[in-house]
């Protein structure tokens, strides 16, 4: 009768829970979508402002060649004007003020178009991030409803198995969401913005090609390295997504190679070592291994202010261990909650629901200005 009860309140919280919850991502989806628009109008007015920025270059550019002319006639007549009439004279002068007064104009509107386009700029930024976050909270709430709204009949009966299943569902789609949104903002901030800027300076080429020699052989040298810079990026985003040297060098080559890139990007010393030789087969196995040494260097790289990193693996025919050892800042082990949603503390609990999807054990040891310890212990099927 109790269990009943129980369930029966429970079953009218989750109801009252998930309709208020419901309710706010329609009010946070209304404010991505607003957002989302703005975004695209501010950035249908920026390539505007581009375009009337090298339709003014060229027009400027073609007043110069014009008002020197101009002038070049004033001086003439002005020199020599007892072989001119007086409206020779007025009429090479006029000409020459209209010129100058055009171009003044002209250079003006220049300046002042730039300023709108970095006002847009600005703008378009701030736009893109309230965009993000928007879409962050709707997934994350969409998570949430999922979890709440699932058949609670029989929960009384085995409420702690179905409510570990359930966070551990939950975590690994929140993971796989945020791993989805950090590859959408890699590519949207990287690769994507390179190639609509490359399609901008092309046109500005165009514009200049007869124009400017000069100018127009520093944008394309200008737009050259813009493109290798965004074919290192993709490269890059591929490799995080899953590293093409796994399956072909195999598993120590590619570790190999992520420490030695690790340490030429943020001159952090890694000292790696292994133990012995007999690896495992077990191609998830692997991929999950080197996952958590990718989150742990990485949570090195932005928190630690570590020089140096030890990492030790062993690999027998019954278990892998592990151990990651930096001599960084370290932290206070009372104030890290695994299970934090915070940049650090998530990425901690990725590495931890990594290893215990394999059954194997998490222990992290760390104090402040001591560094911190990572040690993994993964057992292998027989």
């Amino acid at each position: 009768m109790n269990n009943s009860l129980n369930t029966h309140k429970m079953n009218e919280i989750l109801g009252k829970v998930t309709a208020a919850i419901d309710e706010s991502k329609k009010e946070v989806f209304d404010i991505a979508e607003n957002a989302r628009k703005e975004n695209n109008d501010l950035k249908n007015e920026l390539s505007e402002v581009q375009k009337n920025i090298h339709v003014l270059i060229t027009e400027v550019d073609k007043l110069e060649i014009l008002e020197k002319k101009a002038r070049k006639r004033l001086v003439e007549v002005s020199k020599n004007f007892v072989d001119f009439n007086e409206e020779d004279i007025r009429d090479a002068y006029e000409k020459a003020n209209q010129f100058q007064i055009n171009l003044v104009l002209r250079r003006q509107q220049e300046k002042e178009l730039i300023r709108k386009r970095s006002e847009i700029e600005f703008r378009l930024k701030n736009s893109a991030q309230t965009v993000q976050k928007a879409e962050n909270l709707t997934s994350k709430m969409g998570i949430v409803l999922e979890f709440l709204e699932g058949n609670i009949q029989d929960m009384t009966n085995t409420l702690e198995d179905i409510q570990h299943q359930h966070i551990l569902t939950k975590r690994i789609i929140q993971a796989q969401e945020d791993e989805r949104q950090r590859i959408a903002r890699d590519i949207h901030d990287g690769p994507a913005q390179t190639l609509s800027n490359a399609v901008i300076k092309v046109e500005v080429c165009e514009k200049l090609i007869d124009i400017d020699t000069y100018r127009t052989k520093t944008e394309i040298d200008n737009l050259k390295k813009s493109l290798r810079d965004t074919i290192k990026d993709i490269r890059k985003i591929i490799y995080n997504l899953r590293p093409m040297s796994f399956d072909d060098l195999g598993f120590v080559p590619t570790i190999q190679q992520y420490i030695k890139n690790f340490q030429d990007e943020t001159d952090i010393e890694v000292d790696f070592i292994i133990l012995s030789k007999q690896w495992t087969e077990d191609k998830v196995k692997n991929l999950s291994i080197f996952r958590v040494i990718q989150e742990a260097l990485n949570n090195i790289r932005k928190h630690a202010n570590a020089s140096l990193v030890k990492l030790r693996i062993e690999m027998t025919k019954d278990y892998t261990s592990m151990s990651i050892i930096d001599n960084g800042v370290g932290f206070n082990m009372e104030d890290i909650d695994l299970k934090d949603k915070s940049e650090s503390g998530f990425g901690l609990m990725n590495m931890e629901e990594r290893v215990k999807l394999l059954n194997g054990t998490f222990e992290i040891k760390s104090s402040t200005n001591n560094g911190t310890k990572i040690f993994v212990h993964i057992p292998h099927d027989n």
